[in-house]
């Protein structure tokens, strides 16, 4: 059961720990009672432990009398030899005991075979392996082989141990395989290794020879191979091994119950966990924390916080491994005084100087939105690590200061740390949220230097940072070359087409999808602009259908998505209806509605719905006042227009973008007020892009005013003087005051600059597959049926009194191509001709299709 009152919970653990904090007490440090250096600066200590020559060769009952001097001399030569093999390997065992290899090796290597005993072996072994010198290791081996020692099961168990001990896994099994002995101790040796370098199949195909063998495990065994099934998610066998334990009667051991506690969590069996540690009668610190843990992880941290305050209550005592699961819980949901408090704690308690404990720290303060905290941890911290650095630079990402934490990864290379995985994907998330693709060019090499392509998380960001720089060409590169693509890779690549306006590329790789992985809500979120893009309604009606079937309206994105693409498909009834399904509206959706009516001309409905917003007790934002500007201006709502302008500033303190700019620069425009937007334009407190004074140029066109497209012209041609849609613009305006002499100046600055005009462009949706049409482009398949058709089309609008102003086109062509190139896409007729040419079959209906078009005309 959660606590009904977070703060009441919360509070209470801060008594506890503040009563806890009261009563620490200072634990004293264990120190080694080897000491290797103290023995190695003594060279005469070994004097203290060695007899004299005279014991050995004297004894006090040797019979001295001349008779018996042959059998003395005898029995003197081999007492000698005994004594000086004992000698010797009690000196070797002596050095072992006081941890001086190098004297024991030394001594090892001058012995004959005869000399040396099995305990000499073993012993040196062992200081080998506690020493962790697999040289010296090796050496004694060695020696043990040229000698034709037998490597049987004593001195086959030490030479495991100390090929495992000094990390040499692989050496270490093959011997163990060469004596195959029952004892228990190495088959946990080697299990309990292969677990911690990852190699969990290893470790459990261990255990599985072991039961065919017959050999009984102890309890230790059984921590080992739950860490192994656990690892790999496999819960009938974890319960398989549960019930080996209670059968063998390890049932009450803590370590065994607490491993099948955390093997229950890592695979996602909570309620088998819980049950476990409820019928637990003798809980130590690892049980509270594996319940801490597993909770947190399986999504359940409010429960593991209670576990916590439950555990303060009983008087557990807390170490530091507590207060790092605890920190996590409070990192996922945000409980900063809690943190605070844990923090203060553990500080107290002597854990601050853990690394683990700061990283956590400092991750806790990042999730948290408490910036400051985490870069206090971090300058603090004495030992920091790729996992601190990389936690850093995620919390700058988080708080949107993408251009520091691109700084901070430069400042963790030039430290000589090398970023992982982790600290790559971080950064690269910051490039694409700051549009800086060079530096994500720059971390794409070090990722393929350092061989990290190959992990789909990375390649996946990388896809996501080029799309979001709008680089799709090096997105789409990353995406082939990928083996296997997840539903992730899809989705990114499909979003990133439909962000780039490429809503065919965006539509055809959705199909293509389809045929490998099934969608999710995040690819209907991400297709749907497409559809809204290209108005593919059928598309769009289609992904709606598979939208209700799997119940993904309840995405709120989703939803959203759907709404605009209603809005854009022009059924703003429909749009409207969905909209008002939509229980719990978030500002994006609202901005969404409004921006569709404004679209349609409805400004007097978005204005009403831009106040309903606002009663509603959402607050809008910069995008909403675009949204709601743009509608008045196309609705004409030149007062309504400029309170709501005013009003950004007054009411919401939001200072206008130029984007709110060039929305009341166009409303004036369509008011007729082109003086005044003049001077609205010279006195922005921003500076004025093309584009703005590009829609005043427009403006002077549709009122006739050459002066002042003039000056309005002179302050485009500065900003981009080789963008010719500008100076067509102006040659329309001086053709329309019938300026030929300066119609054909802009016609000659046009050709000396060797600029192109750029071409119009249309397309049509036609049996599910978009047919895209630029003026003058003759590379589609029915281009010439089309053109005939177009041919007959415009002599026939020609005769109706229709005429393309084709003396006022700025190309260099005969009057039948300008007039080609000015004809306007009828969809309608390239959809016949396109239909005609599929399928001879359908002659009746394209000849009822083409009289219906005429008719239309």
């Amino acid at each position: 059961m959660l606590f009904e009152d977070e703060e009441s919970k919360t509070e209470s653990a801060m008594l506890i720990m503040s009563k806890s904090i009261a009563t620490l007490t200072t634990y004293p440090t264990y120190h080694s009672h080897r000491n290797k250096s103290n023995y190695a600066k003594s060279p005469n200590c070994f004097i203290l432990f060695r007899q004299s020559w005279s014991t050995f060769l004297l004894p006090s009952n040797m019979d001295l009398s001349c008779g018996s001097s042959v059998g003395v001399s005898a029995t003197l030569s081999e007492t000698t030899h005994n004594n000086v093999t004992v000698d010797k390997n009690a000196k070797i065992c002596k050095f072992c005991e006081m941890g001086d290899l190098r004297n024991a090796m030394k001594l090892l290597s001058r012995s004959q075979r005869s000399e040396l005993e099995l305990n000499t072996y073993c012993s040196v072994l062992q200081l080998c392996a506690e020493l962790k010198s697999l040289e010296d290791g090796k050496r004694v081996h060695s020696i043990i082989s040229s000698n034709g020692m037998a490597i049987d099961e004593v001195l086959g168990a030490k030479l495991v141990f100390m090929y495992v001990n000094c990390g040499d896994l692989v050496k270490g099994r093959r011997i163990f395989d060469g004596i195959l002995n029952d004892k228990i101790f190495l088959w946990n040796l080697l299990m309990s290794e292969y677990a911690k370098i990852g190699n969990y199949r290893e470790s459990v195909g261990l255990f599985e020879k072991m039961q065919e063998l017959g050999i009984r495990g102890d309890s230790y065994t059984f921590t080992c191979v739950l860490k192994g099934f656990a690892a790999s998610a496999k819960v009938r066998e974890c319960k398989r091994v549960h019930g080996y334990v209670l059968k063998l009667g390890f049932g009450s051991y803590n370590a065994v119950v607490n491993s099948l506690i955390a093997a229950y969590f890592k695979c996602g069996e909570v309620e088998s966990a819980r049950i476990l540690f409820d019928e637990l009668s003798d809980r130590d610190v690892v049980s509270w924390n594996s319940m801490i843990s597993g909770c947190t992880m399986n999504g359940f941290s409010r429960n593991g916080l209670e576990f916590f305050i439950q555990m303060l209550n009983l008087g557990v005592d807390v170490d530091s491994a507590t207060l790092v699961n605890v920190l996590v819980a409070c990192a996922n949901v945000g409980n900063l005084t809690l943190g605070r408090a844990l923090h203060a704690y553990g500080v107290k308690a002597g854990f601050s100087g853990g690394v683990m404990f700061n990283n956590t720290l400092l991750d806790m303060y990042s999730k948290c939105g408490n910036l400051n905290g985490a870069n206090e941890v971090f300058v603090k911290m004495g030992e920091t690590t790729i996992v601190s650095w990389t936690s850093i630079i995620a919390a700058h990402v988080r708080e949107g200061l993408h251009y520091e934490a691109i700084g901070l990864f430069d400042e963790m290379q030039s430290k000589g740390l090398r970023p992982d995985i982790y600290a790559v994907t971080s950064v690269v998330h910051a490039c694409a949220c700051s549009n800086s693709l060079d530096k994500g060019r720059e971390v794409h090499n070090h990722i393929k230097k350092n061989n990290m392509g190959s992990n789909l998380p990375v390649s996946n960001a990388l896809m996501n940072m080029y799309a979001k720089c709008g680089s799709m060409e090096e997105a789409n590169l990353i995406f082939s070359q990928l083996p296997v693509k997840n539903i992730v890779s899809w989705n990114t690549m499909i979003g990133g087409y439909s962000q780039n306006s490429l809503p065919n590329e965006a539509l055809q790789l959705f199909l293509d999808m389809q045929k490998q992985l099934k969608p999710d809500d995040v690819t209907m979120a991400c297709v749907l602009p497409a559809c809204a893009g290209l108005a593919a309604l059928e598309k769009g009606r289609e992904i709606h259908g598979h939208i209700l079937r799997k119940g993904y309206f309840s995405d709120l994105h989703v939803a959203c998505a759907l709404v605009d693409m209603y809005v854009k498909c022009g059924l703003l009834v429909l749009a409207q209806q969905l909209f008002d399904m939509i229980p719990k509206k978030d500002m994006i959706l609202w901005t969404v509605m409004i921006a569709g009516y404004g679209m349609h001309g409805f400004g007097k409905e978005a204005i009403s719905t831009f106040e309903k917003m606002r009663v509603a007790g959402i607050e809008p934002e910069e995008s909403s006042f675009t949204s709601i500007l743009y509608a008045c201006t196309h609705s004409g709502l030149l007062k309504e227009g400029w309170k709501l302008f005013d009003s950004m500033k007054s009411e919401c303190n939001i200072e206008p973008k130029l984007e709110h700019y060039a929305c009341m620069v166009d409303l004036l425009i369509r008011s007729g007020n082109l003086s005044r937007a003049y001077k609205f334009i010279e006195t922005m407190p921003i500076k004025p892009d093309a584009a703005i004074w590009g829609a005043l140029l427009s403006g002077c066109r549709i009122h006739h005013d050459v002066e002042l497209a003039e000056k309005v012209a002179e302050h485009i041609f500065e900003l981009e003087p080789e963008n010719t849609r500008y100076y067509v613009l102006l040659a329309n305006v001086y053709a329309e005051a019938e300026k030929w002499e300066e119609v054909k100046k802009i016609q000659r600055r046009i050709s000396k600059g060797g600029l192109k005009n750029d071409q119009g462009c249309s397309w049509i949706e036609v049996q599910g597959k978009f047919n895209i049409f630029f003026a003058g482009d003759t590379s589609h398949p029915q281009a010439k049926m089309i053109d005939s058709l177009l041919r007959k089309l415009t002599m026939k609008m020609n005769r109706g009194g229709y005429s393309n102003k084709i003396k006022y086109a700025l190309i260099n062509a005969d009057d039948r191509l300008k007039e080609v190139l000015l004809c306007a896409h009828k969809e309608l007729f390239k959809k016949t001709m396109i239909e005609s040419s599929s399928s001879s079959e359908k002659g009746k209906n394209v000849t009822e299709e083409k009289n219906k078009a005429k008719k239309e005309i």
